[in-house]
């Protein structure tokens, strides 16, 4: 087991909170950055095409029908032959876009699913083949360097009515991992002490022999704890015959994983770690730790599955690809991942010349990643995003938040791809225990809460100065989409929201004053996230080995520690019932609209706190969705077919 380590100081300096984007590079339209000319002809770059669906709405009410209990096709899902059978694109169609892309000389490799087309040419041929022109460019706000065309990319007319998205021709955006940190405030020149005391009796001796019941130092022991995983354990499920797969943006030590169980002393099945890098892979570098963590929370609650790591570059068309190719080995049972970055930063307004700041079509990746998550459905396999870490601001980690020269409004927004309405999303939330920060006095949570730091933000303008740090807007992500729309299994679901009014992201311009890049649509009926949330506050958090991160890290929270534990849980009720899970949603949604709130529900309502707009309450909201889990009621429900 870990020593105790005993923390003494809180939470995030102000520079790693409001830094620029160097994990979300805003696009060109917001702050332009400087065009250094045309990106050299022979370049060679990476596109992925990802194909139109056949009977899109036939697979749609198909995924529905594999969900629903005493259907005919309840459970029936598909292999990844038949997936592309019957809904993929035909042998035809898929022949057609070859021969256009080798009259260009651009070679290509068809997955299997018939979903997506790579391929692989020169900057002169995708210009061509695109008509238009990609140069290079250098961000005005942090140096970042990328490519990306300078008019929107046409697909060729011979193949528009195969070719749905080009994901690749740019690599500005790039996606940012959702763990956080609870660690010192540097910003205030000084620490600031910190006491903690258990307001449960759910940890170390009193449950799972792996839990510290140390707040800032749990472990997945702990999370078996909360919520009610250790009976299953009980009766030997323990993920055998599941296999869990991790889609990330960065390279890890496998090692690490291992590390982390054995220390904490717990069994796992050997050599159950594969490897998968796609387009070259991703680096060991700045992400790593969450891809350590990724594998340690999803591997640690189900400790005898096996574990696929997908990783990839995190540029360009890396991230769809890593999707695109977990999805299509059709391997894992289920799928995590915790990386995204601002649904918005997708919007045609923010990526588009001369695009009108009202237009929210996708100009990004979003229809991409719509498509594979219908294919996950309807295979089967149950997919998992973090919803993002800054409460019901999700830009605001990426570009800050203020009124001076230079800084960006902060507009209610959700975090891509959480908010696809074929994944589900996991939120956070806090967890009972008592604090007390420099010389205040201590004070409790009671009962576990929405995620959202302004419960410490308000304890520091009271015991220590008004505005002496700003913690706006740190929290668990949630809101509504203003792109996806209510999906059907929201339709009856009390406490579903529609987006706000006024919402709008202007930029500050130094020069020109304020400019207003994009207006969200007002009382849009949109997609709520997240679906469900579990313990994710730093202040509550967890222990995690990362080498690149300098061994054992303390304090460490984030959705992206509920995503992997979510992929965990669902490899224990694979084993349990037999079978794959398939799309959470559908299922939970409506345990919950029939069954309720009670002893032997499969979920706890998340009555309390807020995520800086949005309070829990004894139903849905959005910011914790329909709550949190009981693991072995929602087993009993998922076994009898409820």
């Amino acid at each position: 087991m870990f020593a105790k380590l005993h923390r003494t100081s809180l939470s995030l300096s102000l520079g790693l909170l409001l830094a620029g984007s160097s994990a979300g590079a805003m696009a060109a339209n917001a702050v332009p950055a400087v065009d250094t000319g045309a990106a050299p002809a022979n370049q060679m770059v990476h596109v992925t095409l990802v194909l139109k669906l056949r009977n899109q709405a036939a697979l749609e009410n198909f995924i529905k029908q594999t969900v629903t209990p005493g259907n005919p096709n309840y459970q029936q899902f598909l292999t990844t032959s038949q997936f592309a059978a019957q809904y993929g694109a035909t042998d035809d169609a898929i022949a057609r876009v070859q021969s256009v892309l080798k009259q260009q000389g651009i070679s290509s490799e068809v997955l299997p699913s018939h979903l997506a087309i790579r391929t692989s040419g020169s900057l002169s041929q995708y210009n061509r083949l695109f008509q238009t022109s990609v140069h290079n460019y250098v961000s005005r706000e942090n140096g970042h360097s990328f490519h990306k065309p300078t008019s929107s990319p046409q697909i060729p007319s011979a193949i528009a009515d195969v070719v749905d998205v080009a994901s690749g021709l740019s690599n500005e955006l790039t996606y940012r991992p959702h763990h956080i940190s609870s660690s010192a405030f540097t910003s205030l020149g000084t620490q600031l002490p910190k006491t903690h005391a258990l307001a449960s009796s759910t940890g170390g001796s009193n449950g799972n022999p792996t839990a510290t019941g140390v707040p800032g130092e749990y472990t997945v022991g702990d999370v078996a704890n909360f919520y009610d995983i250790n009976p299953l354990y009980k009766h030997g499920v323990v993920g055998k015959g599941s296999t869990v797969a991790i889609v990330t943006l960065s390279n890890f030590y496998p090692a690490d994983a291992e590390t982390y169980w054995s220390d904490i002393g717990l069994a796992t099945k050997p050599n159950r770690i594969t490897q998968v890098h796609v387009d070259g892979g991703g680096a060991i570098d700045g992400g790593s730790g969450e891809t350590s963590i990724d594998v340690e929370q999803s591997g640690g609650i189900a400790p005898f599955a096996n574990i696929l790591v997908y990783d990839a570059p995190n540029a360009g068309n890396g991230y769809v690809d890593a999707f695109a190719q977990a999805v299509s080995d059709n391997i894992a049972d289920s799928i995590s991942t915790s990386w995204g970055l601002p649904e918005i930063f997708n919007f045609a307004a923010l990526n588009v010349a001369g695009a009108s700041n009202t237009d929210t079509s996708d100009a990004g990746d979003l229809r991409a990643f719509h498509a594979i998550f219908l294919e996950a459905a309807a295979q089967g396999q149950s997919l998992f995003a973090a919803s993002g870490d800054s409460g019901a601001y999700d830009t605001v980690r990426d570009l800050g938040a203020g009124t001076a020269p230079g800084d960006y409004t902060a507009p209610l927004t959700v975090d891509s791809p959480a908010s696809d309405p074929f994944i589900t999303a996991a939120g956070g939330t806090t967890t009972p225990y008592s604090y007390a920060f420099g010389t205040g006095p201590t004070e409790s949570i009671s009962q576990e809460s929405v995620w959202g730091w302004d419960y410490i933000q308000n304890y520091f303008n009271t015991y220590i100065g008004p505005n002496v740090i700003n913690l706006f807007s740190v929290g668990g992500g949630g809101g509504v989409s203003v792109y996806w729309h209510k999906p059907f299994y929201q339709d009856f679901t009390s406490g579903v929201r529609r987006s706000e009014p006024k919402q709008s992201l202007v930029y500050n311009d130094p020069s020109a004053g304020p400019t207003t890049l994009l207006q969200l649509p007002s009382h849009f009926s949109g997609r709520n996230v997240p679906d469900v949330a579990l313990n994710a506050d730093p202040e509550t958090g967890y222990i995690y080995v990362s080498t690149y991160d300098g061994g054992l890290n303390a304090g460490e929270g984030g959705t992206s520690f509920v995503a992997p534990q979510l992929n965990g849980i669902t490899a224990l009720l694979r084993q349990s019932t037999g079978h794959r899970i398939g799309l959470w949603n559908p299922q939970i949604y409506a345990i919950q609209n029939f069954f309720g709130y009670g002893r032997f529900s499969a979920f706890n309502s998340v009555r309390a706190g807020d995520n800086w707009f949005y309070y829990g309450a004894p139903h849905y909201n959005p910011g914790a969705g329909i709550g949190s889990l009981d693991v072995t009621n929602l087993d009993v429900f998922l076994r009898s077919g409820f």
